[in-house]
């Protein structure tokens, strides 16, 4: 059975031209970039080469981009590296619906003394700009807010929160995986200090992410050892994911246009498709201001684990939400903040496409969707028969 995928948001097919872009670096070149020989320093001019590639998609210069091992240790990095640099300053401010790469760090930081506050959304998933303007005070050190729900789509306006924080002379970070490849960035010209991408959420590797450092942010280092990214991430690089990276970078900018057209289209077809043939079902977020690939839907009185297992059976992968909870029986803490009521946030899926998919999986989709849905509403308790 060929399996269709809708679950970009979790992670990416890699790009077949990445592949072939890594793959010497496994056997042929093998050199450790720090070494003074020839044979190693070959692959430091390459590690360069993906640096560049990595700023020219986000806008900035090379030397603001630090390599880390993916999005959850950029977050983790840019948040704890931030408290260190201002030791005088304990409250972070966040947002009910951020990934929880950011929300377990916040909470984690509660045990040890932080203020956290997390500011909340409305019913589209559209973030209270007032409740946050509030919150800042003098001793606040970073506000942490996710460019674009990884679960609903919802961008939120970053650029205009990033200066209103930034003139309050606190530090901005924006969790940005999921933006970077569907959405154009322009970094040098907005005020965000720090904003975190990853490698396996736009066609590259797994294991391999990055941090953008505006110069000037006063930043910590968040894993010590050797000289490596200028003495600002230790340890041995991972070159093929780098390049892997810088690659898949480069290929996102010339993609761009095709994820806001073509996965755009086959986005609202599915969407409107499984709203109109599917009663009882409800779009969750911003049905305008959100990334073009993503579509969260509930359907009331049914289980969203019911809906994957009968999608997986024919061969279509689309998820409840984020991986990183799908082992929690608990519904979705984005659709509650939302205020989606239970009934609808228990069947709750999430459909996110890329330029992978076809109309031909859209369609054979469309087909299966109203059998599945109707199926379990007749064996659901909760639905009048």
């Amino acid at each position: 059975m060929k399996t269709i995928y809708f679950d970009n948001n979790a992670t990416t097919k890699m790009a077949p031209e990445v592949l072939e872009e890594i793959e010497p670096f496994f056997c042929e070149l093998y050199g450790n970039p720090s070494s003074m020989h020839t044979f190693g320093g070959q692959i430091g001019h390459k590690i360069r080469h993906a640096r560049e590639q990595v700023a020219e998609l986000l806008g900035c210069e090379p030397s603001e981009i630090i390599f880390t091992g993916g999005g959850t240790e950029s977050d983790n990095a840019a948040i704890k590296g931030t408290l260190a640099a201002v030791p005088d300053k304990r409250k972070v401010i966040t947002t009910r619906v951020e990934h929880p790469a950011v929300l377990a760090v916040c909470r984690d930081l509660e045990n040890h003394g932080y203020t956290v506050v997390e500011i909340g959304v409305d019913k589209y998933g559209r973030l209270d700009l007032a409740e946050l303007e509030e919150q800042i005070d003098d001793d606040t050190a970073i506000v942490t807010i996710m460019y674009a729900n990884n679960e609903t789509g919802v961008i939120f306006p970053i650029e205009r929160i990033a200066e209103l924080v930034t003139s309050r002379d606190v530090v901005f970070h924006t969790d940005a995986v999921q933006v970077v490849s569907k959405i154009p960035l322009n970094l040098s010209r907005c005020s965000i200090d720090l904003l975190s991408l990853s490698g396996h959420k736009l066609h590259g590797p797994k294991g391999v992410g990055a941090l953008y450092v505006r110069k000037g942010t006063r930043l910590s280092p968040y894993m010590l050892g050797g000289h490596q990214e200028g003495g600002r991430r230790a340890g041995t690089e991972n070159v093929p994911g780098i390049i892997g990276l810088g690659k898949a970078c480069e290929l996102a900018a010339e993609n761009i246009e095709e994820e806001n057209r073509k996965v755009k289209h086959l986005r609202d077809k599915l969407e409107s498709a499984i709203l109109k043939k599917c009663p009882d079902c409800r779009l969750n977020g911003d049905r305008d201001n959100r990334l073009p690939n993503t579509s969260n839907i509930s359907f009331e009185y049914i289980e969203g684990e019911a809906i994957l297992l009968l999608l997986d059976r024919q061969g279509i992968c689309a998820s409840s939400g984020s991986a990183c909870t799908s082992g929690s029986l608990e519904p979705s803490h984005v659709l509650r903040a939302m205020g989606v009521p239970f009934t609808a946030a228990h069947g709750s899926i999430r459909f996110s496409l890329s330029r992978y998919n076809t109309e031909e999986e859209v369609d054979y989709t469309i087909e299966k969707m109203p059998q599945i849905v109707n199926r379990l509403r007749e064996l659901s308790p909760f639905v009048a028969k």
